[in-house]
């Protein structure tokens, strides 16, 4: 029985290490799926801030689509001005990339002209909850494209700072601290205004009430004094229309009066502008008696004269010697 085992030995030893190696092929089958014997692009991105959340073996996207992973990382610090740059290298599968060309995904050419388009690769956050990070690629025209240029072997791709990154940026040029200071203070003006209106408020109320007060009452006595205004103009209102009614025919027979009146006038002004005419006969005879008293008057005048010098010749009639 010992010789048996023996002799068997090397086969079973053999057995285990064949299934061995087919379980390793296996495994490696599974997880490395079709991709285990193609080749990849190899890439390389830096990132100047923190990579805390990505880890080898996080996707690579290209608008939410995978198209690699990450395979490697690394830390590089410049001790002498204290800055440090994170590497991350990334491999980029090549049955999920063409170019509208045809040319294969590795072409450094076309890899050149899509950096040049716009091409950036930035930290994207694969869930908020567990903080894992994700390499995310597109195209961000108009956003810078230099890079720290590692090594001429491996192509790099420029990045873009993280949304979570412009927002820390944002945050710490708010400068938060300040600005809680002042809102502080503006909190302490606030409850020093609050204090000050407290003590002030109670008697700006009365003072309040009591104009109230006071305009309600002069508003009462305006009232009561329109209203007796009012029954002085309603009774002289009636007073006059009574003194109408009992003097109406007075009123009448004054109007008539004035009309005649009016009327006579009228005729009296037509007769003077008729005597007044230069052609009425009235005119005439009233001229040919102002010439005939006119002529009178000198005859007149011209008596006189003479009695003053000779009165008794010419009361006698003869000359005075």
């Amino acid at each position: 029985m010992v010789m048996v085992m023996s002799h068997n030995k090397p086969m079973i030893v053999g057995g285990f290490a064949l299934g061995g190696f087919a379980l390793a092929v296996a495994a490696l089958l599974f997880f490395g799926g079709t991709h285990l014997f193609t080749s990849t692009v190899p890439v390389v991105v830096v990132f100047n801030g923190s990579v805390s959340g990505l880890s080898i073996g996080s996707p690579v996207t290209f608008r939410g689509v995978k198209v690699g992973k990450v395979s490697a990382m690394k830390v590089s610090i410049n001790a002498l001005n204290h800055t440090g740059i994170i590497p991350v290298y990334l491999e980029l599968t090549p049955d999920r990339i063409s170019w509208s060309n045809g040319s294969p995904p590795n072409n450094r050419a076309d890899l050149q002209q899509a950096v040049n388009a716009g091409l950036r690769a930035q930290l994207t956050s694969q869930s908020l909850v567990t903080g894992q990070l994700s390499v995310d690629l597109d195209f961000h025209p108009g956003t810078s494209a230099t890079a720290p240029r590692l090594s001429s072997e491996i192509f790099e791709i420029p990045t873009v700072p993280s949304e979570l990154q412009d927002l820390k940026s944002e945050l710490h040029d708010l400068n938060l601290p300040q600005l809680a200071e002042k809102a502080h203070q503006a909190l302490v003006s606030m409850q020093q205004v609050l204090d000050v209106a407290g003590t002030r408020i109670g008697p700006l109320a009365d003072s309040l009430r009591t104009a109230l007060d006071t305009s309600t009452t002069s508003v009462v006595a305006v009232q009561a004094n329109a209203a007796r205004t009012l029954d002085h103009i309603n009774q002289l209102a009636l007073e006059t229309q009574t003194q109408i009614a009992n003097n109406g025919k007075d009123l009448n027979q004054l109007i008539r009066t004035a009309n005649l009146a009016a009327a006579q006038a009228e005729k009296l002004v037509a007769s003077l502008n008729d005597m007044t005419e230069p052609r009425s006969p009235m005119r005439s005879d009233l001229q040919a008696s102002l010439r005939d008293l006119a002529a009178s008057a000198g005859s007149l005048r011209t008596f006189t004269r003479d009695l003053e010098r000779n009165p008794a010749g010419t009361l006698l009639g003869k000359n005075a010697r």
